[in-house]
C-alpha cells in the first residue's frame, strides 16, 4: 500500500475546513485539522507532515508565528511544504511569507484545483529524514544512544509538561514559594540539558540556588529569583 500523504490543516473556520476535508477526501491523504497555532506545533512535534496548509487570522497567535518558528526550528517542519491561505497579500507581506519557506498561496475561497495542487509532486515523493539542529544532535548521540525517535518522543512529552511547569512556576514565583521553584527549577535543569539546550538549563541551574538562598531570607537572592524566573519561562515557551 503507498503511503499516505500526510496533511496538517490549520484553520478555525469549520466551513472551510470542511471543504478542505472533502477536496483532499483521498485514499492517499491523511488530513489533521487543528485551530491554533499551539495546536499546530504540539502535532508537529509529535509527528511528521508532508504539506502543511495554515490560515493566517488565528485566534490567539497570529499564522506568521507559527511560519516564524518553523523556520527556526526545522526540526518541526521537517521537510513539510507550506501553503497559507489569504484574503489578499500584498507584495511586500508575500515576500516575507517566501523568505519564510512559503510557496503556495491560496485565496479565499479556495478553488478545489488550487487545494490539490498544493499535492502536486509529493505522492511520487520518497519520504526524507528531517533535518536535525546540531545541538540536538548532540543530546540524541550524549543521552539517546543515537536513537533520534526516541529524543522526539521525549520532547513531545515534555511539550505536554512545560505549560504545566510555566503555570506552577510563575504562581510560586508570585506568591514567593520559594522551595517549590527550587524544586521545579531542579527538574527543568536536567530535562533541559537532556534536550541540548545547555544555556536554558543554566539557568535553571542558577534559579535552583537563588530560590535556595531566597528561601532563607536573602534580599539579594529574591530579586534575582524574580529576574531569572522569567527568562527561564520564556526559554519553555520557545520550546512548545
Amino acid at each position: 500500500m503507498a503511503t499516505r500523504i500526510r496533511v496538517l490543516l490549520v484553520e478555525d473556520d469549520t466551513t472551510l475546513q470542511r471543504f478542505v476535508a472533502m477536496a483532499l477526501e483521498d485514499d492517499e491523504v491523511r488530513l489533521q485539522a487543528c485551530i491554533s497555532v499551539d495546536e499546530a506545533l504540539l502535532a508537529l512535534a509529535t509527528q511528521s507532515f508532508d504539506l502543511v496548509i495554515s490560515d493566517l487570522m488565528l485566534p490567539g497567535r497570529h499564522g506568521l508565528d507559527l511560519l516564524q518558528t518553523l523556520k527556526q526550528r526545522p526540526e518541526l517542519r521537517g521537510n513539510a511544504r507550506l501553503a497559507v491561505f489569504s484574503a489578499g497579500l500584498n507584495p511586500t507581506v508575500r515576500e516575507q511569507l517566501e523568505t519564510l519557506g512559503v510557496t503556495r498561496f491560496l485565496s479565499k475561497p479556495c478553488s478545489l484545483a488550487d487545494l490539490q495542487s498544493c499535492l502536486d509532486g509529493l505522492r511520487d515523493a520518497p519520504p526524507q529524514p528531517a533535518a536535525m539542529p546540531s545541538i540536538h544532535r548532540a543530546a540524541i548521540e550524549q543521552y539517546f544512544g543515537g536513537n533520534a525517535a526516541l529524543y522526539q518522543a521525549f520532547l513531545a512529552r515534555c511539550r505536554l509538561q512545560f505549560p504545566i511547569d510555566i503555570a506552577s512556576g510563575r504562581s510560586a514565583c508570585e506568591r514567593g514559594e520559594h522551595v517549590k521553584l527550587r524544586h521545579l527549577a531542579h527538574s527543568l535543569k536536567s530535562v533541559l540539558l537532556t534536550l541540548g539546550h545547555a544555556d536554558a538549563a543554566e539557568v535553571a541551574r542558577q534559579l535552583e540556588l537563588d530560590a535556595l538562598e531566597a528561601a532563607s531570607g536573602s534580599e539579594d537572592a529574591l530579586a534575582a529569583v524574580r529576574a531569572a524566573w522569567p527568562v527561564l519561562e520564556d526559554a519553555l515557551a520557545r520550546l512548545l
